[in-house]
């Protein structure tokens, strides 16, 4: 594969970060795909794997259709925390 990505739904709690420890110490993992960010969720968990682990997001999902994969831009991602 050109790129291994870890896919974790952002109502996933500090079990996500054990679950992406887990997973990155079997396989190489080169980016997160957060998903269910169409919800209330707001996907703290992301933080945590990428400061803990430093595996960054690179897609996020905001619904249920392929097409509703969409980049990962940080500042959006902070200005959603703080409201």
């Amino acid at each position: 594969p050109h790129e291994t990505l870890l896919t974790v739904d952002a109502t996933t709690g500090q079990n996500g970060l054990r679950q992406a420890k887990l997973f990155s110490e079997a396989v190489p993992v080169d980016g997160i795909v957060l998903t269910k960010l169409d919800g209330t969720a707001k996907g703290g968990i992301a933080l945590a794997i990428a400061g803990d682990l430093g595996i960054p997001v690179k897609l996020i999902g905001i619904g249920e259709a392929l097409e509703d994969l969409r980049p990962f831009d940080a500042d959006d991602y902070a200005r959603a925390l703080l409201t």
